[in-house]
């Protein structure tokens, strides 16, 4: 064990240059899996894309390559090549070789930039096994390589060729001559796997995903991703005019009650800073950029972007928007609070933003933000500016009397004030929902058939069709751990029905009462009081829409139940074939769930020389069962069958339930008379 008078000057270790990169790289990336990995990609692309922001670049192309690198070109004005008087290196050099040095730390070459702190292009060469830059600038294609960070010459292609240090003086190259007028830079690396994990990977598709988002938010520019690496190249091209309304458009899930708002302002404000080593007040300029809309779902899509940087955490910048939709929107409210029949009920934030679809970017000048990863705004003045644009534009639209937008506005108001008084009434059912004792069963309805277990994980709640098949239940099931709520009919088309409608609906209301976690935005999956609940209705067409119906419910007002993996579905048999045996030997009963199965059966009987009795018994409905047939079948754990109800898609079964189920007649009439020609009209139970 070391002494403490041991430990002096010797030990302290100094890093020079990009050694420090290389030895803390969690520092500068984040991390080194695949994360980590994209990371360095997006420090290129932004490069890039801050050229486009400036107004000098039109086209981004993003190469994946099958031997591992990646390349990025655009045609933007081209890395500074001429010697930088401090150093007395080339400009292309400095930026790849030295941490915190670019042209973006207020020398007017950009205003608002994403890579700001003048480390991701030094830190992605740190990284790489092999960087390769050409710039087009001057009529010539100048060339520079560099091997972890250090530059030279390579012998051959890949990272793997002879590699040369470059001795005292410039390395840069003159590769070859360019158009007239010609600029640009392309980027090419191969990333080194002596720090990344072996598992890290580039996803193609999470590279599709944040081009196209960068598209968005820069009107104009073309994006182009290619991935050579499979056995096809693919390439995706990606452009849109239109700005963040058309992002809007794209990520909005469910149908719109308001066009889409388009917030556009600005603001100053005075911000302390390091000049020339001396801290002087400096003023900025915020520039707000916010499009929005409201729809008829309660899910919440709000992306916020600083300089097209995406901000995933937020920050002050978002903080500020949602402060003033929420102050706005309580101010109108309390106006007109006996039109809307608000009450004394106050709006909370989740009311207002109940279907909200929402971009909000700003632009500022060297923003501060938390870490290189640039995923939270810190820069406090962005706050009170982008909330004095939201709450101005937004009252303007709210308190219009110009006819489609007083028309809008008040569809809106009506839908946050019942977004509130679904909040309240979840709430009031939250309170009276958990598990009762004996003596307070009476706040349950009254059709409740309750099971004995209080054990949660153990006890099944069994959504049974129509009383007949209540009464066969109730002698089929476990009273210990298997409860039944029956339901008269075809329940409510919650798709198309407002949230008070489905919470004044009796079937609806009662379900959610039983199942007790609440429903919608309030839903709290670990007060459900049952580990499965089981929808067991007729194996016919009727009893399918049933079923649909309610796993509609389900989907929209108690999706974690689902996503949980706690819905399923009885699978009841369609025939009873019971089996003649000759002699002392009992007859045997074989049931079959389709008519398919049916004819296999009886094939294989008639095979093997047994007779069977007739008529065989087909099922129409639950209630044409006996007790022990029904146990035996659907409620017997170890003897039936059950369909689990998985969401593996959540937006693709959004886009189902909306077509098949949704207030919108046309598509589905599309969808119908598509598939008429493909179905068999025998398969058809009437």
């Amino acid at each position: 064990m070391a002494q403490r008078d041991e430990y002096s000057a010797r030990h302290l270790s100094v890093l020079e240059g990009l050694e420090a990169v290389r030895k803390r790289p969690g520092m500068y990336i984040g991390s080194t899996d695949s994360r980590g990995l994209m990371h360095c990609v997006w420090e290129i692309i932004d490069n890039s894309v801050d050229e486009a922001l400036a107004g000098y670049a039109s086209q981004i192309t993003i190469t994946l390559h099958p031997d591992d690198s990646v390349e990025v070109s655009d045609d933007g004005r081209g890395i500074p090549v001429d010697i930088e008087p401090r150093t007395g290196l080339s400009g292309l050099e400095v930026v790849f070789t030295k941490l915190h040095a670019g042209g973006k730390f207020g020398g007017g070459s950009y205003n608002a930039v994403g890579g700001l702190h003048g480390v991701g292009a030094s830190v992605v060469n740190a990284l790489s096994a092999r960087l390769d830059a050409h710039v087009t600038r001057g009529g010539k294609v100048h060339q520079l390589s560099f091997r972890r960070g250090e530059p030279g010459t390579f012998a051959g292609a890949g990272p793997d060729a002879a590699f040369t240090p470059a001795e005292a003086g410039s390395p840069l190259q003159v590769a070859g001559k360019a158009k007239r007028g010609a600029t640009g830079t392309t980027i090419r690396y191969w990333a080194d796997r002596e720090i990344f994990t072996p598992d890290a990977a580039f996803d193609d598709a999470e590279l599709a995903t944040r081009a196209r988002q960068t598209a968005f938010l820069v009107p104009g520019l073309r994006i182009t991703v290619r991935d050579l690496r499979g056995a096809e190249p693919t390439e995706e091209v990606f452009q849109y005019d239109g700005g963040i309304s058309e992002f809007v458009e794209h990520l909005s899930p469910d149908q719109p009650v308001t066009d889409i708002w388009r917030i556009q302002g600005h603001g100053t404000f005075s911000e302390r800073v390091p000049v020339d080593g001396t801290m002087t007040d400096v003023e900025r300029d915020c520039e707000v950029d916010i499009a929005l809309r409201w729809g008829t779902g309660y899910d919440t899509t709000v992306r916020s972007f600083v300089n097209i940087i995406a901000t995933p955490k937020g920050g002050t910048h978002l903080s500020g928007f949602e402060q003033a939709l929420l102050r706005t929107f309580r101010k109108v409210v309390e106006a007109n609070a006996r039109r809307l029949k608000a009450g004394n009920d106050k709006l909370e934030k989740d009311d207002v933003l109940a279907g909200l679809t929402a971009v909000v970017t700003v632009r500022i000048a060297e923003p501060q933000f938390e870490g290189q990863t640039k995923e939270i705004l810190g820069t406090p003045a962005a706050r009170q500016i982008v909330s004095k644009v939201t709450a101005r534009e937004v009252e303007k639209r709210l308190t219009s009397t110009k006819r489609a937008e007083k028309q809008e506005s008040s569809v809106l108001l009506e839908k946050v004030v019942a977004e509130m008084k679904s909040r309240i009434s979840a709430r009031q059912l939250k309170e009276t929902q958990r598990r009762k004792n004996a003596l307070e069963n009476s706040t349950m309805p009254a059709k409740l058939v309750e099971c004995r277990a209080k054990d949660v994980e153990a006890s099944e709640l069994f959504i049974v069709e129509g009383d007949s098949a209540l009464g066969t239940a109730k002698l089929a099931r476990s009273s210990d751990y298997q409860a039944l709520l029956p339901i008269r009919g075809k329940i409510l088309n919650v798709q198309k029905a407002s949230v008070s409608d489905m919470l004044s609906n009796a079937e609806c209301a009662a379900l959610i009462q039983v199942i007790g976690a609440g429903s919608g935005r309030s839903f709290d999956l670990e007060a459900a009081r049952y580990g499965k609940v089981v929808l067991m209705t007729d194996a016919d067409v009727d009893g399918a829409h049933i079923r649909t119906l309610l796993l509609t419910l389900f989907f929209r007002y108690m999706r974690p139940m689902v996503e949980a993996g706690r819905v399923f579905a009885a699978v009841p048999p369609l025939h009873r074939v019971e089996i003649i045996h000759s002699g002392k030997k009992p007859n045997e009963v074989r049931y079959t769930y389709s008519e398919a199965e049916l004819v296999t059966l009886l094939a294989e009987l008639e095979k093997e020389g047994l007779k069977y009795k007739e008529p065989i018994q087909r099922y129409k409905g639950l209630g044409e069962m006996d007790a022990d047939q029904l146990s035996e079948t659907t409620m017997d754990p170890q003897r039936r069958s059950l369909r689990r109800i998985r969401i593996e898609d959540a937006e693709a079964a959004e886009r189902v339930f909306e077509l098949l189920m949704g207030s919108v007649v046309a598509p589905r009439k599309d969808f119908i008379i598509a598939g008429s020609q493909a179905l068999d009209k025998d398969r058809i139970d009437a």
